[in-house]
């Protein structure tokens, strides 16, 4: 058998093994893929098993997960700091090779992937990345950023709809650093993809602004190699490559159905396909010496090319000392020296702004010293206050930009950002309303599951948004995003509240945070008599205390509710009961202090509490505990003005203070 076959079939059949060891997973993919990704691996990307973190290696994504037994063989086979036996504990407790890939798990495993499309768009955010680290450090004569974006998708992730939306921008940005091999093999789980997915999907493509080839063998390892040749020559457009491959090749009775997509091939089966592919008999993760030492040449190759970029380095550093000081912060995820010196601390204003104002002072107050912060909207920049004030927007023409104007793509807007903080050196953010987080929630749970720095600006936070109805009016959804793990959500009750929620959110590289802001205006408290911002640190903090002593009962809001919980607790004092105001921007921040500040905050001998949002009650009885009363919205709003609304649905001052004395009088404190 010769070199470039055996190699292959080694793919194949080590794929095969480790589903059939776990008796679960799929082996369809990997053995009908496995031309294909033998040549982009063997003869294109640039990558050290050595070093799976070198800032300009290239980066490879299998966007359809599932088939990760693919991606495991490839890292062992290549030389990654991944074992025989860590394929064959495939799928199993703590393993180093679970069922999707997982990033920061598995050395070399670039992106999580397994909701399909995600990786497709990922790839994508990472092609922003690299275009735009380019244009920012790269000279003439020391290119410090070169790289491509390489990844295999599947008719899933071209059905899903994130996939349109990112493929759409690519083509759009002329994002010619991307070559995306499409595994056509017309089949998915319930049958033969004729009986759903009929388009052409080349002519889409094509229609994007890609660059479109066609590979009709998926096994033509010389055409494969030519057309990913072809594609790295067009530096203007994204390049589409359709290989038409059969899944489960090689299997006797199982390729070309849907049997050989998600289930093992089974014992007979897989000795069948052995005899087919003239593989040993009884061979179970069997690689053959020449085929290692064919993949291996990846070590050496690698170290090869490291060294030479790191000579690169060197003399970059020699001739541009400054920007060479800047790779270094953008690369490993330091912020500058005093990156927050001019945020402005918002004097006391009964008026106030909204929140999202606040928000875009407050980035273009740290914009001009954070170069590696870029992002925008969902077309809403005007309503969320995104842009960065004399940058330009990131363009074909203009990669330097540090606009990114997504369009109408939530969902893809999301996902992008993942891919832009995977890649690394930039910290992405991205905006739009409130209520279309719901089209993001699949690239925000991932960003969460990843920890990955990711900001998003959610304004128009609650039915405060008026006239636009509850079509644009959420609800439940602070409560949606809080029940995801590992996402901070953060609501600021005023300008000085939102400072502080920025300064988290550019400080904190361990996992994603979502700001809710409110379009309408909210007073700027005066923090001479309430207590300082700093407090939105520790989730939650005290506002007003009429006693040192516990009080009678404690008030809690967020955001724009907190100012209704200010002029309920005066009230309240009337009657001459003593009332604690506490601001709680976010659970999560809350949840992490000690048990001795949460008690200080929360006394649990305190029973009589009341919380204030305008949003889903789902939660907040963790806070008040069973004697507890929340005043928020368990249906949906109405188009009116915000203040109709406030008061048509009763989140106001005067049944914060209905809801108190009927607690209060429960305890006997007032008459």
């Amino acid at each position: 058998m010769e070199i470039d076959n055996l190699c292959v079939n080694t793919i194949r059949m080590l794929s095969a093994d480790g589903v059939e060891r776990a008796n679960s997973g799929h082996p369809g993919m990997p053995m009908g893929a496995a031309a294909m990704a033998y040549v982009l691996w063997t003869r294109f990307l640039r990558h050290n098993p050595a070093n799976p973190k070198w800032p300009d290696r290239d980066r490879f994504i299998l966007s359809p997960g599932h088939g990760s037994m693919l991606l495991y063989t490839l890292l062992h086979l290549t030389g990654y700091d991944l074992t025989l036996d860590d394929l064959k504990n495939f799928r199993q407790w703590k393993s180093k090779t679970p069922g999707h890939p997982e990033y920061g798990l598995t050395p070399g495993v670039e992106t999580t992937t397994g909701p399909l499309g995600q990786g497709f768009a990922a790839g994508i955010g990472m092609a922003i990345s690299e275009r735009y680290l380019a244009a920012r450090f790269n000279k003439p004569e020391h290119v410090l950023v070169d790289h491509y974006i390489y990844g295999i998708a599947s008719d899933g992730d071209l059905m899903e709809g994130v996939s349109h939306e990112a493929a759409s921008l690519a083509g759009h940005l002329g994002l010619g650093k991307v070559i995306y091999l499409y595994d056509d093999n017309h089949i998915s789980i319930e049958g033969s993809t004729d009986i759903t997915f009929t388009e052409n999907r080349s002519a889409r493509f094509e229609a994007y602004g890609w660059h479109v080839q066609k590979v009709d063998d998926g096994n033509d390892l010389n055409a494969i190699e030519k057309t990913i040749g072809e594609a790295q020559k067009e530096i203007g457009k994204p390049s589409f490559i359709a290989v038409r491959t059969h899944i489960g090749y090689g299997s006797p009775t199982k390729q070309d159905t849907p049997a050989a997509h998600g289930s093992p091939l089974g014992t007979e089966e897989i000795q069948r396909t052995r005899k087919n592919l003239g593989w040993p008999a009884d061979s179970a993760f069997f690689i053959p010496d020449e085929a290692c030492d064919q993949f291996r040449k990846a070590k050496e190759k690698g170290e090869r090319l490291e060294q030479k970029w790191l000579e690169t380095l060197s003399d970059y550093e020699k001739a541009y000392p400054e920007q060479a000081k800047e790779w270094h912060r953008f690369v490993n995820r330091n912020l500058p020296a005093g990156w927050d010196s001019d945020i402005p601390v918002f004097p006391p204003d009964s008026k106030g702004s909204a929140t999202r104002i606040s928000s875009g002072n407050i980035l273009n107050a740290i914009a001009p010293k954070i170069p590696s912060l870029i992002g925008g909207s969902a077309d809403l920049a005007p309503s969320t206050k995104t842009l960065i004030d004399g940058e330009n927007d990131f363009q074909s023409t203009h990669f330097e930009g540090r606009n990114l104007r997504f369009g109408v793509r939530e969902h893809a807007m999301g996902a992008i950002m993942n891919g832009m903080a995977i890649h690394g050196g930039l910290i992405p953010y991205g905006a739009t309303f409130l209520v279309f987080s719901d089209y993001m929630r699949p690239a925000i749970r991932l960003a969460a599951l990843s920890g990955l720095q990711v900001i998003y600006v959610f304004t128009h936070d609650s039915i405060g948004l008026g006239e636009d109805g509850p079509t644009h009016q959420p609800i439940e959804h602070l409560a949606a995003l809080r029940a995801i793990p590992s996402l901070t959500v953060i609501r600021p009750c005023d300008a000085n509240e939102t400072v502080h929620a920025w300064r988290f959110a550019l400080n904190n590289n361990k996992g994603p945070v979502a700001l809710a802001l409110t379009r309408q205006n909210v007073p700027t408290l005066d923090r001479e008599i309430f207590g300082a911002a700093d407090g939105l640190d520790r989730g939650a903090y005290i506002l007003s205390d009429d006693t040192a002593d516990n009080p009678d009962l404690i008030l809690i809001a967020s955001g724009s509710e907190v100012q209704i919980a200010i002029e309920a607790a005066q009230k309240i004092r009337e009657k001459g009961a003593a009332i604690r105001v506490v601001s709680m921007p976010s659970w999560e921040l809350f949840d992490l202090q000690s048990e001795a500040y949460r008690k200080q905050i929360l006394p649990r001998e305190i029973k009589a509490r009341v919380a204030i949002e305008a949003g889903s009650s789902q939660g907040w009885h963790r806070y008040v505990g069973n004697r507890g009363r929340v005043i928020t919205l368990d249906h949906f709003g109405a188009s009116a003005p915000s203040k109709i609304l406030f008061e048509k649905f009763g989140v106001t001052a005067d049944r914060v203070v209905e809801a108190a004395y009927d607690l209060l009088k429960q305890d006997g404190k007032v008459m």
